[in-house]
């Protein structure tokens, strides 16, 4: 079946001497692999390898067969262009480390279009602010809520986060939790927008830990999980 979609690419991988094995989140069908026969030696076509850098926006006209195979895409074209994203270094290692989570997050082969927009959106965000440091801790949280377990916000003012039961709590657990430092700056992105992460002072190792609770909170909700390796560039980067 041919479809036009738009479609933001998580990760292309090369295969064999001259072919991409590229991972997109389509808005018409959710999580697509697609088989790129021959696009590293094509000098002239209608694909172009600069397109499948990770989170590019795009508009694909491309076969789904849905049969649980790779998938093959006819045409593609930007369709949203960006200015920054892969032309500075912070954002580049942002845009690096955000696709591996995303890749390692989003498995399923059907569409979803709140978690789409939300994502094609908050790229265009980061594409037009400066002040991101704290962008990719918002974002993760704000995509729990599409993965189902975003944190649960009643009793905000216990001294506990539990991260596997995803609640505040008063009770000390074995589990693993957020407290002190961690906690507050936790509970300064709920409730926020994009335009207020800003306003979340953190210095290098306190943003660093932070991420690490993310990240294990991802770990702890979604099977399968894999670490970022793109996070000891993201760590290098944003000092």
């Amino acid at each position: 079946m041919q479809v036009t979609t738009k479609a933001i690419v998580l990760s292309a991988l090369k295969y064999g001497d001259n072919s991409l094995i590229v991972k997109a989140y389509t808005l018409s069908d959710g999580l697509k692999p697609y088989l790129l026969k021959g696009v590293l030696s094509a000098k002239r076509g209608k694909l172009k390898t600069a397109y499948f850098q990770p989170l590019t926006q795009l508009e694909l006209v491309a076969v789904h067969k849905n049969k649980g195979t790779l998938e093959s895409i006819r045409e593609a074209k930007t369709s949203y262009h960006y200015q920054t994203l892969h032309n500075t270094i912070a954002k580049n290692a942002m845009a690096q480390f955000l696709a591996e989570m995303l890749s390692n997050s989003l498995l399923e082969e059907e569409p979803n279009e709140s978690l789409f927009l939300f994502i094609e959106t908050a790229l265009q965000w980061l594409d037009n602010h400066s002040e991101i440091a704290n962008f990719h801790l918002f974002f993760l949280l704000r995509l729990t809520k599409y993965l189902g377990f975003y944190p649960d916000t009643e009793n905000k003012n216990y001294i506990y986060f539990d991260l596997l039961e995803g609640s505040f709590t008063n009770v000390a657990t074995l589990n693993p939790m957020l407290q002190g430092e961690n906690l507050n700056y936790f509970k300064s992105f709920l409730g926020i927008n994009f335009d207020a992460i800003h306003s979340v002072k953190m210095n290098k190792t306190q943003r660093q830990e932070v991420l690490k609770s993310f990240i294990l909170y991802f770990e702890l909700h979604l099977q399968g999980f894999r670490k970022p390796k793109s996070l000891v560039v993201l760590n290098e980067i944003f000092r």
